[in-house]
């Protein structure tokens, strides 16, 4: 191989390398952004949840207090 071939193989393999890493970079960015609906989705979940047990807690004592009162 002479030196001009040499050349355009490490030319072509820059701008392969070049456009894997610009792949990955953006599937990262995708992966993240997931990442991080899916964790605040299941912050707002144990939220809700947390309020609709302390819900259902007071209707249960509500209940209690109708049927003393009965």
């Amino acid at each position: 191989m002479n030196e001009s071939e040499e050349t355009t193989i490490l030319t072509n393999l820059k701008m392969k390398l070049r456009k894997l890493i610009n792949k990955f970079d953006e599937q990262k960015g995708i992966i993240d952004s997931y990442i991080k609906r899916e964790r605040d989705w299941k912050s707002s979940k144990l939220e809700y949840t947390k309020e609709i047990n302390l819900l259902n807690d007071q209707i249960a004592e509500l209940n209690k207090e109708a049927d003393a009162d009965e």
